[in-house]
């Protein structure tokens, strides 16, 4: 029954933290159209969603101890979304790429203007020495996550040397219960060292984030933030609708009618996670 609610209270935190980045999302846009050249505002702004990041991510860390492997592969999930996870989240070079593309996307839109001398002070006007630093960060990144993933794989081949294959030759019937006890703390020792490098990957994420922050001019930075929420919020949607027209949502819910409407509800904010506190 415990191990129920904490999936429960994990699934209502992810849930939230959904909602909270539609509520970011909004005073991102209303910054950005409002209060370009407000610099002190933009700052805030910004700081408001990264105090956010580390509020989830605190969250994240409280819950996942009970279960890391639930993280990894989330059953609050759509399978979509799933199917693009590193260690639990998205891969922190994601962050980098997608600052290429919306410098490459801003560039070519404002080209004309561009050559003319017009100046927005956007992400398609990133400086030389702000690209140097965007390149450094990439590097130092996909090194760190190659250290990650490596440990994974270990990890990952290591069942097929531990106890567990001993245990599982020796059984009678597949999966018997003789030695339960001993398989669940094997299993839990697994699940453990699972948590362990999964908070290194969130520190990363984390890490990475605050670094292209700082790289980047305030008014930057609200355009990357936007354009992420926006990519992750659509992802969600979309992911969510092709399950249902899979079929799929109503194969993992069999008491949840399944419907085919475009519109999905906004994940409820009502009733807070513990963890995570609505701002």
């Amino acid at each position: 029954m415990a191990k129920q609610i904490k999936h429960q209270q994990s699934q209502c935190c992810y849930h939230n933290w959904v909602a909270q980045q539609r509520l970011d999302l909004d005073e991102l846009l209303q910054a950005l159209n409002n209060y370009p050249a407000d610099l002190d505002y933009l700052q805030l702004i910004t700081k408001k969603t990264i105090d956010h990041f580390e509020q989830y991510r605190t969250a994240r860390a409280q819950l996942a101890q009970h279960d890391a492997p639930s993280f990894l592969v989330p059953s609050w999930g759509s399978t979509f979304e799933n199917s693009f996870l590193w260690i639990g989240g998205c891969r922190p070079s994601l962050i980098i790429r997608l600052v290429y593309a919306l410098c490459g996307s801003q560039l070519n839109a404002h080209l004309a203007e561009f050559l003319e001398g017009v100046r927005h002070g956007n992400l398609g006007e990133i400086s030389s020495s702000q690209l140097k630093s965007i390149d450094d960060l990439h590097a130092k990144t996909v090194k760190e996550e190659d250290k990650l993933s490596s440990r994974v794989a270990s990890l990952q081949e290591s069942i097929a040397d531990d106890p567990l294959v001993l245990l599982a030759n020796d059984c009678m019937e597949p999966g018997e219960l003789s030695k339960g006890e001993v398989v669940d703390k094997i299993m839990d020792t697994h699940a453990h060292d699972l948590y362990k490098i999964m908070m290194e990957a969130d520190k990363l994420r984390m890490d990475i984030l605050k670094g292209m922050i700082d790289i980047l001019t305030p008014l930057q930075a609200v355009e990357f933030l936007v354009a992420s929420k926006k990519l992750h919020l659509s992802l969600h949607e979309w992911s969510k609708r092709r399950d249902i027209r899979m079929g799929i949502t109503h194969l993992l819910n069999p008491n949840k009618p399944s419907s085919s409407s475009n519109h999905q509800p906004l994940e409820p904010v009502s009733k807070p996670c513990p963890f995570f506190n609505q701002h």
